[in-house]
């Protein structure tokens, strides 16, 4: 059974848990933007953060009619939401995808993010906490 209190931190402890993971991916795109056929990865956010809440509705498993059946998991995901790759903007000859000024700018626009949820955060513990010294 969840307490109210987490509860209510559940939606802002999920956001921040999506944001730092991210933001690994983007400094990952970042930290290999020289490296020969490096493919650029990021989470589409919103439907990663339905999907961790629950709100998304469920999607239908494979039917594995054999044991020689794949499980069809397509590889790496952040809290069940899919890691995608980029489109590529410009082409490298190296076949790398890995855009600095795109990547730049997801960085910061996550970090921005990131900081106000942990604002808000915070803002709902001093709600909770006066809320408690008025009992």
């Amino acid at each position: 059974m969840i307490s109210p209190i987490d509860q209510a931190l559940q939606f802002q402890q999920t956001a921040l848990q999506l944001r730092e993971a991210r933001q690994e991916l983007i400094a990952s795109n970042i930290a290999n933007a020289d490296t020969p056929n490096y493919q650029a990865r990021d989470i589409d956010f919103a439907s990663a953060m339905q999907g961790a809440l629950g709100n998304q509705p469920g999607s239908l498993p494979l039917a594995a009619t054999a044991p020689q059946h794949l499980s069809g998991s397509s590889g790496a995901s952040v809290l069940g939401a899919p890691v995608q790759y980029r489109s590529v903007i410009q082409p490298s000859a190296d076949g790398n995808t890995v855009n600095m000024d795109a990547e730049r700018a997801q960085f910061a626009e996550n970090t921005i993010r990131y900081e106000a949820s942990l604002k808000f955060v915070g803002q709902q513990v001093k709600d909770i906490l006066t809320t408690l010294q008025g009992f």
